[in-house]
């Protein structure tokens, strides 16, 4: 099993910035592409951003393109969302996920393991 937990999530006006973190534990993170997904309350939890276990290849949701950048640091155990421009329409808890394949983290239906969650605020 991998154990996900996410931090750096908390309140924050439009147009201010955050940084989120993941921590990877279990088995071993380099070999997962990690990724993250948002879910607002009332909707679907949506994908947010991958990247594969080697960093080469990042994709992002259309919504967070050019405002939202994802990285890991594999010696670290760690996988980061640095979130920049924010909008109140970014309200949302956040989630780490994990999957084998890269491709397996571009729909919430193929993540293999996720974390808890962190809140992100977005005030107007």
């Amino acid at each position: 099993q991998v154990q996900l937990v996410e931090s750096g999530g908390g309140l924050v006006q439009a147009g201010g910035s955050l940084r989120l973190s993941c921590a990877a534990s279990g088995r071993t993170f380099s070999n997962f592409a990690m990724g993250w997904f948002r879910q607002a309350p009332g909707k679907e939890r949506e994908f947010v951003a991958a990247i594969s276990w080697s960093g080469n290849m990042m994709y992002y949701g259309d919504s967070v393109k050019g405002r939202f950048t994802i990285s890991r640091d594999n010696a670290k155990n760690t996988v980061y969302l640095q979130m920049n421009s924010l909008k109140p329409e970014d309200t949302a808890v956040y989630y780490c996920a994990a999957a084998v394949y890269y491709s397996d983290l571009l729909r919430w239906d193929g993540v293999d393991y996720w974390g808890k969650g962190t809140l992100v605020t977005v005030s107007a």
